[in-house]
């Protein structure tokens, strides 16, 4: 099946008249036709390391929190943008933009959500007494003083959010932004609830001390076992939500996700095996799904410290990892080869593909070889690290299959280190590793939601990349008004990835995932793989 680029971004042009959104009508239910138990389980990547929307960086937790909370704006079925607690929004220059929140929008314990929520829990995220993964990501948004009030330069007051009365947020910038309102949807800019998170010992953990504003609240947190949502009858749109509970199962065991839905105990599964992906397919045809998702697979390597200091070895690794094996022989759900980061399907962004993407095997293996004896590596001093992956059967099948090509190809030495979830995030925090797996998936549709994670600033540059000409492509392209002229810096910046190596992209995604039959409203359609389960419910 052939699938077209897909437009998710919210481009405003700078001469838009105010903008008013238009809430997608509801799907037409046949009520007689829900089953009577509105329960759906959905099997997790992990176990949530927060459920604290500053704080959380990675799927496991963000599935969670989307049920838990709304920020300003959410995605449909087809993963357009539109009104969440914002009912509408408007720009004349794509710096500055009015939201006007909805006067029903409430949290769980009935207060009104606020304008003053959005201006705490963005203050809250950007303070440096709070340490937030996701300062990076906010600073991208280039909110007035957000970079200085970050640093500790300028009070959180100088922070450029206010609330113009009760139901209206404006937010200034320092330059255009013109996707600013899809950034909007992030976890990081969720509200959050001031009076419980300065008044309680635990709560984002505590079901009774929770408080969301989203279609579901925290019911119970069985670590490592379960987390229980149950449906919000104070979600302003809670009439239109017909599961009554969600039960999240934290899977780092694949084939234990789905020997339980084998046995009717899980309905959506977070991905599947590797090895398994055509058997299921053939034995679950009804169930099995495999989308476009807007994801990248790719290695990390450590600049920082020998041996991928030297950019001829992180060439060498990347050039003779034979991506086209990993889709075709390893993951077999359709992935894409991939030699650029932002994935092919990043809307009105196509990059120039590196000259090595168009050698055969033997070719990028005899550089490869070349490289390493240039610095130095040979028979007798072979090439030798450590493969860093988080727990999975997808990540081990593929560590496996690269260190074995590394070794035929290079007669490199790869020690495979598997690590569970939490644990793997503190190591590539604090960069104890040579090499590791990771994954980026859109924030929003636009090249800049994945060239921004390697800037030098940013907390998601796992591989410690600095390059001041990048950083500079990125500015500009962030700065400019022109979209060609950005796709041409955001296209330079894709070049000097290629040049300096700091990550080996792999693929680019097909979520493949088993969907219980009997569950509606599952979106086919949205390549940023963003499920709500407010949208989704179980048929008779």
């Amino acid at each position: 099946m052939e699938f077209k680029k897909h437009s998710t971004a919210l481009i405003i042009s700078t001469l838009l008249t105010p903008f008013i959104s238009m809430s997608v009508a509801a799907q037409a239910l046949d009520t007689a036709s829900l089953a009577a138990e509105q329960h759906l389980v959905r099997a997790n990547d992990a176990e949530a390391a927060t459920l604290d929307p500053a704080k959380a960086e990675g799927l496991p937790e963000m599935h969670i929190l989307r049920d838990l909370f709304e920020g300003l704006v959410i995605q449909d079925l087809d993963g357009n943008i539109i009104p969440g607690v914002a009912k509408s929004w408007e720009t004349e220059d794509n710096q500055t933009f009015d939201f006007h929140l909805r006067e029903n929008a409430k949290w769980s314990n009935g207060d009104p959500v606020t304008a003053d929520d959005f201006v705490y829990a963005i203050r809250r995220a950007v303070d440096p007494k709070l340490g937030s993964p996701n300062v990076w990501y906010l600073k991208l948004s280039k909110i007035k003083n957000i970079a200085d009030v970050a640093e500790g330069k300028k009070p959180l007051d100088a922070l450029g959010i206010t609330a113009l009365d009760k139901y209206t947020l404006r937010f200034e910038l320092e330059s255009k932004v013109p996707y600013f309102v899809a950034m909007t949807g992030h976890t990081s800019m969720m509200p959050v609830h001031k009076e419980t998170v300065e008044n309680s010992d635990k709560p984002w953990s505590d079901p009774t001390q929770f408080v969301g504003n989203g279609a579901f609240l925290l019911d119970k947190w069985v670590i490592n076992e379960r987390t229980e949502l149950k449906k919000s009858s104070n979600y302003w749109n809670s009439d239109e939500t017909q599961l009554t509970q969600v039960t999240y199962i934290p899977f780092e065991n694949q084939n234990a996700s789905i020997n339980r839905y084998v046995a009717g105990e899980v309905d959506i599964t977070s991905d599947v095996p590797t090895h398994m992906a055509q058997k299921l397919k053939q034995d679950y045809e009804s169930a099995y799904t495999a989308v476009p998702l807007l994801c990248t697979y790719y290695y990390a390597f450590n600049t920082t410290r020998p041996p991928f200091d030297d950019v001829r070895v992180r060439q060498a690794v990347s050039y003779s990892i034979m991506r086209d094996v990993i889709t075709n022989g390893v993951t077999q759900v359709g992935n894409l080869p991939a030699y650029t980061f932002a994935h092919q399907y990043t809307a009105g962004f196509e990059a120039t593909q590196p000259e090595y993407s168009q050698w055969t095997q033997k070719q990028r293996d005899n550089k490869a070889e070349q490289l390493l004896k240039e610095a130095g590596y040979d028979e007798n001093n072979p090439l030798d690290f450590k493969l860093l992956y988080n727990t999975s059967e997808s990540n081990k099948s593929i560590a496996v299959a690269i260190a074995s090509m590394l070794k035929t190809n290079l007669n490199a030495k790869v020690e495979l280190e598997n690590q569970e979830w939490k644990s793997y995030l503190v190591s590539r925090r604090q960069g104890d590793f040579d090499v590791m797996r990771a994954s980026w998936c859109g924030d929003y549709n636009e090249a800049s939601t994945f060239l921004s994670l390697v800037r030098s600033d940013s907390s998601g540059n796992f591989a410690r990349y600095n390059n001041s000409k990048y950083d500079q492509a990125m500015d500009n392209a962030l700065s400019a008004t022109d979209e060609k002229k950005r796709q041409a810096f955001y296209d330079q910046a894709e070049q000097l990835l290629a040049e300096d190596m700091p990550i080996a992209p792999i693929y680019y995604y097909m979520q493949a995932r088993l969907v219980r039959p009997s569950v509606g409203g599952f979106a086919k359609n949205n390549v940023e793989g963003r499920i709500y389960s407010k949208d989704l419910y179980i048929k008779d």
